[in-house]
C-alpha cells in the first residue's frame, strides 16, 4: 500500500504547498527523462502477492500484527484489512547468469524458489497464532460484518486513506455488483478495497521503451484476467469470476453520483487512451486527480538533481500511489540510481505459487514479444476495445469472448492457444529464460486453456458440488480444500 504516512488533518495551505511540489517534482522528472539518467541497462523484474489471513474454520482472522511479528521477516509487510498481509519477492532478472549452471533455471525459478520457501515458513510462523494464510482473490468466507473501520490495520495510512477518500466523495461508498447473483451495500470505510488481493508483476524498462511496454500491457489485460480469474464469490454471493475489478473501483471511488454523470475520472482507472511517454501518465495524474495524502517533504528536487544526486520525487510518488491504474507507472530509486518500472496490477493472487509463476512467465514473455514488435498492436486496435477485454474478461473469466485485430471476436483460450503462447515463448527466450521454464511454466497456461480451468472456475464447481448445503458451509468447505490443494503446489487444472 506504499510508505507509512502520520495520521494529521490537512489545511488549504498544506494543500496549495503539496500541489506546487507536485508540479515543480514533474518538471524535474521531464528533465531526467530528457537527460536520460535512469538505470536500465540490465533490468530487474519483481513481484508481490498480497495473502489472506483465516482461521481454522475457514473465516477471515484479524490477526495480521501478530502474524507479522511470528514471521519476523522484512520482505512481509502488513496491508489495509487486519485479515490481510503482502510478501514483496527479491528482484531478480529473467535470464540464466553467466556464471550459472543453464540447468538451475533463471530468475522464473528463482522468482518460484524464493516465494515457495518464504510462504513455507510463514505458515509455519503463522499456524502458531491461530491463522493460516491463504492466496485467493477475494476471501470467500468474507461477510459483510468484517467490512467497518475496526477491521482496518493500524497503520495510521490507512486510516487517513480512508478518511481523505470518503471527505472527498462526501457520503458513504456504495458497492453494487451484479454477476450470477448482485451484492448490494454501503460501507463507511474503504475496508472493501482490503478484500481485494493481488499478485503485482513489475517489469523494469528503459525510459524511450516505457510506452511500448505499458500500451502492451494495456493491450493484453483482458486476456491476463480471464486466464488468471480467481475471485467468484464476494460476500457469500456468486458475482463475476474477477470481482476484485468492479469491487476495487467502486471501493476506492471519490466521485459522487453527480460526479460521475459529469464525466470525472475515477481513482481506480483503466486509462483512455495509448501513451507516448512514461511522462504522459505522470503529466494525468497531477492535472486530474486531486491529491488524497497532500503531505510535502523538504526536498528540492531540482537542486539535488543540479548537485549530480537523485531526487526522491517524494510527492510525486505518493501522490502517484494514490491513483489505482491496474498498470501503473513506477519511478523507483535502486543503489541510488533511479529507474521505471511497469507494475501490472490486474491479476488476482493464487491459486497455487506455480500457477502464478505461469501467470507471471505469460505476461513477461508476451508484454515483451509485442512491445518490440514492428507493428504495434496498439496501432491497430482502439483503446477502449481494450479496456471492454478487460471488464468483458472480468465478468466472464476463461469462457470469455474477446475482441482482437484481425480476428475480431474470438474465445480467450482460442486466442491464447492460437496466437498468444507462440509470442509469449519468443519473448521469454529473448529475456533469457530457460526452455525447461519455458516449456513448464506455458504448458500449464496451455493446458489450462485447453481444459477451461482456472480458479474462479474450480471454485465454483467446488462449492456447487455440496448439493443443497448452506452457502456458507459450502464455501467453508471449498475454502477449505482449496487451502490444502494450495500447498500441494500442484497447477489448479490437476485439481480436479
Amino acid at each position: 500500500m506504499g510508505d507509512e504516512v502520520e495520521l494529521q488533518e490537512f489545511s488549504r495551505a498544506d494543500r496549495t504547498k503539496h500541489r506546487e511540489k507536485v508540479r515543480r517534482s514533474l518538471d524535474v522528472l521531464a528533465r531526467m527523462l530528457r537527460e536520460n539518467a535512469f538505470e536500465a541497462d540490465d533490468p530487474m523484474t519483481g513481484l508481490e502477492v498480497e495473502l489472506n489471513l483465516v482461521d481454522a474454520d475457514e473465516d477471515p482472522a484479524l490477526k495480521n500484527a501478530e502474524v507479522l511479528a511470528a514471521i519476523a521477516d522484512p520482505d512481509f509487510q502488513t496491508e489495509l484489512g487486519q485479515f490481510n498481509v503482502e510478501i514483496n519477492v527479491p528482484p531478480a532478472r529473467l535470464r540464466v547468469p553467466d556464471d550459472a549452471d543453464p540447468a538451475d533455471g533463471g530468475g522464473l525459478t528463482v522468482f518460484e524458489e524464493n516465494l515457495r520457501r518464504s510462504l513455507n515458513d510463514a505458515e509455519r510462523a503463522s499456524t502458531e497464532v491461530g491463522a493460516h494464510l491463504v492466496m485467493i482473490g477475494i476471501l470467500p468466507t468474507l461477510e459483510q460484518g468484517h467490512m467497518s473501520r475496526a477491521t482496518l490495520s493500524p497503520n495510521p495510512r490507512y486510516a487517513l486513506l480512508s478518511e481523505q477518500i470518503l471527505d472527498a466523495r462526501g457520503e458513504d461508498i456504495a458497492i453494487d455488483v451484479t454477476g450470477v447473483e448482485r451484492v448490494e451495500t454501503t460501507t463507511d470505510s474503504i475496508v472493501p478495497e482490503a478484500a481485494c488481493t493481488s499478485m503485482q508483476i513489475h517489469v523494469q524498462t528503459k525510459p524511450e521503451e516505457f510506452a511500448a511496454y505499458w500500451n502492451a500491457s494495456q493491450a493484453i489485460a483482458g486476456v491476463q484476467v480471464a486466464l488468471g480469474a480467481n475471485a467468484p464469490y464476494l460476500f457469500g454471493k456468486e458475482t463475476w469470476r474477477e470481482t476484485r475489478i468492479p469491487l476495487f473501483e467502486q471501493a476506492t471511488d471519490t466521485r459522487s453520483e453527480e460526479l460521475k454523470v459529469q464525466g470525472v475520472r475515477p481513482r481506480v482507472w483503466f486509462g483512455e487512451r495509448w501513451i507516448t511517454s512514461v511522462f504522459d501518465l505522470f503529466e494525468e495524474n497531477v492535472r486530474y486527480f486531486p491529491a488524497l495524502l497532500p503531505v510535502t517533504e523538504d526536498e528540492d528536487p531540482l537542486a539535488v538533481l543540479e548537485a549530480g544526486g537523485t531526487p526522491q520525487l517524494t510527492e510525486l510518488r505518493l501522490h502517484n500511489g494514490t491513483v489505482y491504474r491496474w498498470n501503473r507507472p513506477v519511478y523507483d530509486i535502486a543503489d541510488g540510481r533511479p529507474h521505471l518500472r511497469v507494475e501490472n496490477r490486474l491479476l488476482a493472487a493464487g491459486p497455487t505459487v506455480v500457477d502464478m509463476m505461469a501467470n507471471a512467465a505469460f505476461y513477461f514473455g508476451l508484454v515483451r514479444a509485442l512491445a518490440t514488435d514492428e507493428r504495434p498492436l496498439w496501432s491497430r486496435m482502439s483503446f477502449s476495445a481494450a479496456e471492454e477485454n478487460f471488464h468483458v474478461a472480468a465478468r466472464q473469466g476463461i469462457d470469455a469472448q474477446l475482441y482482437w485485430p484481425n480476428v475480431g471476436q474470438v474465445a480467450a483460450t482460442e486466442l491464447v492457444l492460437r496466437r498468444l503462447l507462440p509470442l509469449a515463448r519468443q519473448g521469454l527466450e529473448s529475456w533469457g529464460s530457460t526452455t525447461a521454464e519455458i516449456d513448464r511454466l506455458l504448458g500449464i497456461i496451455e493446458q489450462r486453456c485447453l481444459l477451461g480451468t482456472n480458479g474462479a472456475e474450480w471454485f465454483v464447481r467446488r462449492v456447487k458440488a455440496e448439493g443443497d448445503r448452506e452457502r456458507h458451509a459450502a464455501l467453508r468447505a471449498a475454502l477449505r480444500d482449496y487451502r490444502t490443494r494450495m500447498h500441494t503446489n500442484e497447477p489448479v487444472h490437476t485439481w480436479d
